[in-house]
């Protein structure tokens, strides 16, 4: 969790147990250079410290992971993005917007992508159950594995 990691093919990497959690894949398939985020929360400003992990938070995430990117050799205008996760896994009472911390992870993971150019290809989100996470940085695929929901490649 509130990781990231940029590699040169051919590496899988791998995202366990996200549930509210957004994994963000980045992939430049020119230079075979991908990257894998697990985002908790959605804005850095949510931290109450001066020094907090950037993986933590989409928008300090994905811009750390563009750079580490960049720096293997990726260029901006080729990398797209695939995401997964931001499920609500647990029922609420409230219908209240500050409590569904999955669909604000989400949306402010577009909104980030979106910021920075990077087209959002596909993605498989929300609903009511976690996820884990297989990235091949060879072909570009996400393999999303689900209890009771089973496999899906995006």
């Amino acid at each position: 969790m509130a990781e990231y990691k940029a590699v040169r093919a051919p590496v899988v990497i791998i995202s366990l147990g996200l549930g509210s959690c957004v994994g963000v894949a980045l992939f430049d398939s020119t230079h075979k250079i991908g990257g894998l985020a697990h985002i908790m929360l959605p804005d850095s400003k949510l931290s109450t410290k001066n020094h907090f992990n950037p993986g933590k938070f989409a928008d300090t995430a994905i811009d750390a992971l563009l750079y580490q990117m960049i720096r293997l050799g990726a260029e901006q205008k080729n990398i797209v993005g695939k995401i997964a996760g931001g499920a609500q896994m647990f029922r609420m009472i409230s219908e209240n917007a500050a409590m569904q911390i999955g669909k604000r992870n989400v949306e402010a993971v577009r909104y980030n992508l979106s910021r920075l150019n990077i087209k959002l290809i596909t993605e498989d989100v929300e609903g009511d159950y976690g996820r884990s996470l297989e990235f091949n940085t060879e072909n570009g695929s996400l393999t999303i594995k689900t209890i009771g929901h089973g496999v899906k490649v995006i």
